[in-house]
């Protein structure tokens, strides 16, 4: 399988090689363009939907333990967390919607005041892509088992420079650990 990240440069790279001739000036194209990108975060939307109801109806109530990371560089320790797989895939949801609404508003600010109209179409189709290689997609929308790489709690895709606090710990030692030492594991309501 092709590496996400590759195949998102060359869908960008080529939609720059496309945008350079889209006649952006004529308002019936930059319409038609600005059409693309709303209906494209409606799709969004309602897949995001879609998977919360999909979460509802599953109702699995199992018990997930794990050991999230401190921040990079704040010297604490790793915090115990006991939630169900639910609230997990929920807090998941809503992380991706924010994501999305972040993308919407950098994208409106880049569009309305800098006047930018090339990454419309970019931000038209990556964000979609993103969404259905989401784990959360996979096993809600595809069906696929929460094994391997969809185990939860899932690993965080890494960013740039992949800097991120440390890796989430499942493992029974580390979370008896945790839970001797007194670290956290009241369950969030």
């Amino acid at each position: 399988m092709v590496n996400p990240q590759i195949t998102n440069l060359v869908i960008i790279l080529g939609m720059m090689q496309v945008s350079k001739k889209i006649p952006f000036d004529d308002p019936t194209v930059l319409n038609g363009v600005r059409a693309l990108y709303v209906v494209s975060n409606l799709i969004m939307f309602a897949i995001y939907y879609y998977i919360g109801m999909q979460i509802k109806k599953k109702k699995d109530l199992t018990t997930l333990k794990y050991l999230e990371p401190a921040a990079a560089g704040s010297g604490e320790e790793p915090k115990l967390v006991t939630t169900t797989i639910m609230e997990y895939d929920q807090q998941q949801l809503a992380a991706a919607y924010k994501q999305q609404m972040m993308g919407v508003g950098m994208m409106a600010f880049m569009h309305i005041y800098l006047k930018y109209t090339n990454p419309l179409i970019i931000q038209s189709l990556i964000p979609l892509k993103g969404v259905f290689e989401g784990k959360i997609a996979k096993v809600h929308i595809f069906g696929k088992p929460a094994v391997g790489e969809l185990k939860r709690p899932w690993k965080a895709a890494g960013g740039f420079m992949d800097m991120g606090g440390g890796e989430v710990k499942t493992d029974k030692a580390s979370i008896e650990a945790a839970e001797r030492a007194g670290r956290g594991g009241a369950k969030e309501e």
